[in-house]
């Protein structure tokens, strides 16, 4: 049974960092390209950041520049590092493949709240 799991988020003011983590239960997980989403309230789930296999990355105009996308294929797990945090980056924070399937069910996904 595949099973994501993020974590990380929190609280923190305009200007800071969090970084996140998603676990993921994925025999492939090292040839899949994986990726960031965030679901603001009352917005649609939006695309932050892909990275493929051997680690070739691609953002989101919106955090081009002040997200990194990194995985560890051994661990089977993800990673987002979010600096210079504004309010517009409040959401809730998913991980899963970057053409989710039903076969990867989304997870419960992180919080992650900026305060101005």
């Amino acid at each position: 049974q595949v099973l994501l799991v993020e974590s990380g988020g929190g609280l923190v003011q305009a200007g800071g960092s969090l970084g996140l983590s998603c676990a993921a239960s994925i025999r492939s997980f090292g040839i899949l390209i994986m990726a960031w989403y965030r679901q603001a309230p009352g917005q649609q789930r939006e695309l932050v950041a892909t990275v493929t296999g051997d680690g070739a990355t691609n953002y989101a105009d919106s955090v081009k520049g002040r997200f990194i996308i990194s995985r560890d294929n051994g661990k089977r797990t993800l990673y987002l590092q979010m600096n210079s945090l504004a309010p517009d980056d409040t959401a809730v924070y998913y991980c899963n493949t970057a053409n989710p399937l039903p076969r990867y069910p989304w997870g419960q996904g992180t919080q992650v709240s900026v305060s101005s």
